[in-house]
């Protein structure tokens, strides 16, 4: 089952916002509510995350993506729509109910860490268990733990102001993990940060993932870091969600044209795996170089420098599963849709 699901969310400020909605449904633009005084932040968004997931969303300015966020944890109440974490309805629950699942399930982290400079970094670690009730021995336990899972052992003492942004933002994902909670949502949490400190907080979280399996919802505008982290990614435009896939199918069949704009610049060798291009077939070519269905297709350069021979893919136990061909290769890594590999047969 899944970890958390959005059902038909709605988020509409102004006036009359339940009379705006029907109109939505019915068609109505963002732009003929808005010269009515009427603003559709969200319109009619849904998906699932599964368990141990990092779902990304991702867009621009404006899109809907930080009030989406705010809808998932109750910061803000839908219009329409349900939340539902575990089966639970969160929309039907009453303030005190809602703050007992944040407290205990759901941890945010902020864009610009929100750390108070009067306590320690032990101390911020620890605050969202101090508010839970947490005695203070344990408190300071978990906090531990958490902050060296995070990078930052030793500076346990130190105060905000004597750290780094990236190691701010380390305290505020300490935070988030010292509470263990299941659910992590990310509101644009690496976007205050230097590019070279941006990427190594994207690897610090790949890392923590890997090892505690969270269940995370990523808010970004950024669509390199989108493809870096995301097991699916939301794509949303004006409010609603225009694609949502993997990057891999986002980056070879994009959805529209705006998602087609968005992708232009990314280097597909990076992102796509040869598991994602092949074609299925039965039969493997003689004397054929071998890849695996993770490799980034960047590795399918130097065997076809040397024969030009389709290059078969196997899978994790070693078994072939599929070719690389030189053709399938050009149109991945061209803005040419490519079919899924179960759509097509090698020779067929």
């Amino acid at each position: 089952m899944s970890r958390l699901q959005a059902e038909h969310l709605f988020k509409v400020f102004g006036r009359r916002p339940e009379a705006a909605v029907p109109r939505l449904k019915s068609g109505a633009s963002r732009e003929e509510l808005r010269a009515e005084g009427t603003t559709a932040a969200v319109i009619d968004a849904s998906f699932e995350v599964e368990a141990g997931q990092i779902f990304v969303v991702m867009g621009l300015s404006g899109s809907g993506k930080s009030t989406l966020l705010r809808m998932l944890n109750g910061l803000e109440d839908p219009t329409s729509g349900r939340v539902l974490y575990d089966g639970q309805d969160l929309t039907a629950l009453s303030p005190r109910e809602l703050r007992e699942v944040r407290s205990r399930n759901i941890s945010m982290v902020f864009q610009h860490f929100a750390l108070f400079p009067h306590r320690s970094v032990l101390e911020n670690a620890g605050y969202g268990l101090e508010v839970r009730g947490v005695p203070r021995a344990e408190r300071e336990e978990r906090a531990t733990e958490a902050l060296h899972l995070a990078g930052l052992k030793g500076w346990e003492k130190s105060w905000p102001d004597e750290l780094s942004g990236g190691m701010q933002q380390r305290v505020g994902l300490a935070r988030a993990l010292a509470t263990d909670a299941d659910l992590l949502l990310m509101d644009e949490s690496f976007s205050a940060l230097d590019p070279l400190i941006r990427r190594d907080m994207q690897d610090q979280l790949l890392d923590l993932q890997k090892r505690l399996k969270k269940t995370i919802v990523f808010i970004t505008h950024d669509l390199n870091e989108a493809m870096r982290l995301g097991d699916r990614i939301a794509v949303m435009r004006d409010g609603r969600i225009v694609q949502n896939g993997t990057a891999e199918d986002i980056l070879v069949r994009p959805a529209n044209d705006y998602v087609a704009s968005f992708i232009q610049d990314v280097d597909r060798s990076r992102v796509l795996t040869a598991g994602s291009i092949m074609e299925r077939t039965a039969g493997v070519p003689d004397g054929a170089a071998t890849v695996s269905a993770e490799a980034p297709v960047a590795e399918l350069f130097a065997p076809f420098a040397c024969n030009g021979d389709p290059v078969v893919v196997t899978d994790e136990a070693g078994r072939p599963t599929g070719v690389v061909t030189r053709d399938r290769l050009m149109a991945a890594l061209s803005d040419r849709p490519v079919q899924r590999p179960e759509e097509v047969t090698a020779g067929a």
